[in-house]
């Protein structure tokens, strides 16, 4: 959540401030007109919709964890 988009190596927290994972990648997602982001994080916080922090620009940004892919497609797969 918020507008700062979480790049490669942004480290990820709980919200007690314990590392608990890191970016792999992360920008802007058009089709969500917010930054979205993959990473790792420890089994235990990996449950969908488990609220985490981000640590951009020295800052915790709220977060949470949210399943692939983030925007349902809308196409077929051909056999």
């Amino acid at each position: 959540t918020g507008r700062a988009p979480a790049r490669e190596h942004t480290e990820i927290v709980d919200k007690s401030g314990r590392r608990i994972g890191e970016i792999t990648s992360g920008g802007f997602g058009p089709s969500l007109n917010a930054p979205v982001a993959m990473g790792y994080v420890e089994s235990a916080f990996a449950g969908d919709g488990t609220e985490i922090d981000l640590m951009v620009r020295g800052k915790a940004m709220p977060a949470r964890v949210a399943p692939m892919p983030f925007v349902p497609h809308r196409y077929r797969r051909a056999v």
